[in-house]
């Protein structure tokens, strides 16, 4: 247990949809006299809905998450019910070159006891250092930068139980919804990858891939015909012979990246 002077309670909401990550944060948070779990989430979705009180002034927050992940629950929230927000990870690839230019601070799994008292320590000071509308802003301005920092990849990581390996985004067909992944598919191969639509879409080259279905994504240069269906749907035939209905809400979408 840290060496604190108490001046407060500090209201604590932890949302990651890991119960061992949840366990673990919430035996740290347990532990220092100055914090005081209002409660836990599995889901962006859950988190979003808690923060709407607006009684929370620390969030720890797992960055990918099923429904709604780290970034666009923080993207998504009204200035007024933004607290000071932790990051929560496993995957260092935007979260940990973000925070590094300016942050409250990020905890990468798995962390220890120590890495989350010095986590609290910058906590503490933020809290101390700003009133409550000048933290709004401040954390508005970081939601808006972390937008902007999410870089675009070349390639995406695949787990599976033996191994980790990589595929490149210029030979995936069609990206499509999978309850809490998404299925990347590569000609006959289809791989699984821990995401949502909304996050996977917003780190792709719009130029290279398009929404053509609420739960589907194609790569642009694979496709190789479209023909007219029913009720303004079409019929989008890709190289590798998988046929996809292109949905009238995103036809024009597609329409105009193909300049028809």
């Amino acid at each position: 247990m840290s060496n604190v002077t108490v001046h407060k309670h500090i209201s604590v909401l932890i949302a990651d949809d890991e119960t061992v990550a949840r366990d673990r944060l919430r035996r740290f948070v347990e532990a220092e006299p100055d914090l005081h779990l209002a409660g836990e989430c599995r889901s962006g979705k859950e988190a979003r809905e808690r923060l709407s009180a607006g009684d929370i002034d620390v969030l720890f927050l797992d960055v990918r998450m099923p429904e709604m992940d780290g970034f666009e629950l923080i993207q998504d929230l009204p200035p007024e019910q933004l607290p000071l927000f932790v990051f929560v990870t496993a995957h260092d690839e935007y979260a940990v070159r973000a925070f590094e230019q300016r942050a409250v601070d990020y905890l990468l799994k798995p962390f220890d006891g120590e890495r989350f008292r010095q986590c609290l320590e910058r906590v503490r000071s933020m809290m101390d250092a700003r009133d409550g509308s000048q933290r709004h802003e401040d954390m508005k301005s970081l939601a808006d930068e972390l937008r902007n920092l999410k870089a675009r990849p070349s390639r995406f990581a695949v787990k599976t139980a033996n191994k980790l390996f990589f595929v490149r985004l210029e030979d995936i067909d069609l990206i499509q919804a999978a309850d809490n992944y998404v299925c990347l598919h590569i000609n006959s191969e289809q791989h699984f990858v821990r995401e949502t639509m909304n996050s996977i879409e917003s780190r792709l080259d719009p130029d290279k891939f398009v929404r053509v279905h609420r739960s589907k994504i194609v790569n642009i240069d694979r496709i190789k015909e479209l023909h007219p269906w029913f009720h303004g749907d079409y019929q989008v035939v890709l190289n590798s012979g998988a046929q996809i209905t292109l949905s009238r809400t995103y036809r024009e979408r597609l329409f105009e990246r193909l300049k028809l």
